[in-house]
């Protein structure tokens, strides 16, 4: 399927994927930032996301955002994800490494990777609510549970909106269709990558980046001692310095 995208920009490809708690308008505060710096921004929404529905049949997400960059004839592009958006761009990496030159994942999740009992409380939580059908509340403890401190009002209203939009979507489904699985393997990334983590996060992230960074020689990871899971909005004026100097190489 196609994903829904908007580009802002021009110059070297930049590929955002976005958290599952998000849709591509998590960008917002760094679209400029990058178009500014001289960057083809390109960002899209997973399946099932913002104005992506959900595909009809099996889907794979790292197969659709590679497609995505097939459609615009991008053949190589740097890739930044979050949290579930950096395990498609892990994943894609991994498959397609000559299309990606430089690979940056905040707060990212890892397959396979065993829920600590803080995150299973949190999903024990949020399927109790979803159950009793209070959307609300489950949105509410989404926001609670994975906007920081450091954020202010209107990104917490913007996590707000983008997790019930994600909610609306899934939720009117029967059934969701499986994702496809495909076997990929960390050692065949050959891209330069920056791990962000943030200390205020759920454990399993900072556990999470740990380990990435030691399965890809050469990553640089950085702890942000002030952020929760989604720095990038929490304080975009700390967080864009830290990704455009990376992408600048």
């Amino acid at each position: 399927m196609t994903l829904a995208h908007d580009e802002t920009g021009t110059g070297p490809a930049v590929l955002l994927l976005h958290s599952t708690v998000a849709d591509r308008r998590m960008w917002d505060p760094q679209v400029p930032a990058l178009a500014g710096a001289g960057h083809r921004v390109i960002r899209c929404d997973l399946a099932g996301f913002g104005d992506s529905p959900m595909p009809a049949g099996p889907y794979n997400d790292a197969d659709d955002a590679a497609g995505l960059l097939d459609e615009l004839g991008v053949e190589s592009a740097a890739v930044v994800g979050s949290s579930g958006g950096g395990r498609v761009a892990q994943e894609l990496a991994a498959r397609r490494p000559r299309r990606v030159g430089a690979l940056a994942l905040v707060c990212s999740a890892l397959g396979g990777w065993p829920p600590s009992p803080a995150r299973k409380a949190f999903a024990g939580q949020e399927d109790a609510l979803l159950a009793a059908g209070d959307v609300e509340a489950a949105t509410d403890l989404n926001v609670r549970t994975w906007v920081g401190p450091a954020a202010g009002a209107e990104a917490r209203a913007s996590v707000r909106v983008m997790q019930r939009r994600a909610f609306e979507i899934q939720l009117a489904l029967d059934q969701e269709p499986p994702p496809i699985e495909v076997d990929w393997e960390l050692a065949t990334v050959t891209a330069r990558t920056l791990i962000v983590s943030g200390d205020l996060d759920l454990p399993d992230f900072t556990e999470i980046a740990a380990e990435l960074h030691e399965r890809l020689p050469g990553s640089r990871w950085v702890r942000l001692g002030w952020a929760g899971h989604l720095p990038n909005l929490e304080d975009p004026a700390r967080f864009n310095p830290l990704l455009l100097e990376f992408l600048a190489g």
